[in-house]
Order: structure tokens, then C-alpha cells, then sequence
């Protein structure tokens, strides 16, 4: 069965999260705002979404970027996947960075991410004081080719 999570509207514009497609795993996230938000080259800003989630417990949701904005015009998530906590109950603001050479404005409605609501699988951390080989080793950042 599918997570139910609850959304709490801070003010009648603010518009759910929507799947666009029947085969998305992503619902698009808009922004809530009063006025424009105009993010310089190289800037970031918080987008406001006038939501508050209830993600039940076990879950989490993540926040991600729209591949449309990010290729057509160098906005992306900073922090992404930005991650929602079950416990957390403040609202969800987005935070965009413009990686392009042309200010971005973000206006009342548009969207501006997505968010995947996904399972959590909590370990439990224990110390050692050794830990098992492998053929990979202590090999990163490349180390198995570009």
C-alpha cells in the first residue's frame, strides 16, 4: 500500500504536489510566493511552497530538482536530494541555486522541483576495530575510471 502524507496548506493559494504523468515517481512541487523572486548567476534563494507534510514514520521524502530547468536554464536543488524528515513539521521551502549565466525569476505558481517520498532503512552504527578487505579497497573519486 502507498504512503499516505498528510499536507497541511498555510494559505488557500498553495497547490499540492501534483504527478504530471502516470508513470512519474516525482510530484512537482510549486512555489508560493507574493511577490517574484529574481535568483542572479552563481545566487541561490529560498522558494517558499506553502506546504507543511506529515510524512509517516518510515519515510522520508526528498526534494529534487526538475530536469527541464536544470538543462534548459541551470537551475537545480542546492542541497540535493534535499531530505524531509518524518518528525519534521515546519514548511517546505525549496532551495535553488542558479548554476546559469542569466538571472532566473521564480513567480507565484511555478515549478520549481520535485518530491519522491520514498522508505528508510535506519542501521544500527556499531564501532570496530577493524573492518573486512575487498578487492576495491580505499578506491574513490575515479578510481574505477571516468
Amino acid at each position: 500500500m502507498d504512503p499516505v502524507v498528510g499536507i497541511l496548506k498555510k494559505d488557500a493559494g498553495a497547490r499540492l504536489p501534483e504527478y504530471e504523468t502516470p508513470g512519474a515517481a516525482g510530484a512537482d512541487i510549486r512555489a508560493r510566493l507574493e511577490e517574484p523572486v529574481t535568483i542572479p548567476p552563481l545566487g541561490r534563494a529560498r522558494i517558499p511552497t506553502g506546504l507543511v507534510l506529515e510524512i509517516p514514520p518510515g519515510y522520508e521524502a526528498q526534494v529534487r530538482p526538475r530536469s527541464g530547468l536544470a538543462f534548459h536554464r541551470g537551475i537545480t536543488v542546492l542541497n540535493s536530494p534535499g531530505t524531509i524528515d518524518s518528525d519534521y513539521r515546519g514548511e517546505l521551502e525549496i532551495i535553488l541555486v542558479n548554476l546559469g549565466s542569466e538571472p532566473f525569476s521564480v513567480t507565484d505558481g511555478d515549478r520549481v522541483a520535485q518530491l519522491i517520498v520514498s522508505p528508510v532503512c535506519r542501521a544500527f552504527m556499531r564501532e570496530t576495530g577493524e573492518l573486512s578487505g575487498t578487492e576495491r579497497g580505499d578506491g574513490g573519486f575515479g578510481s574505477t575510471g571516468v
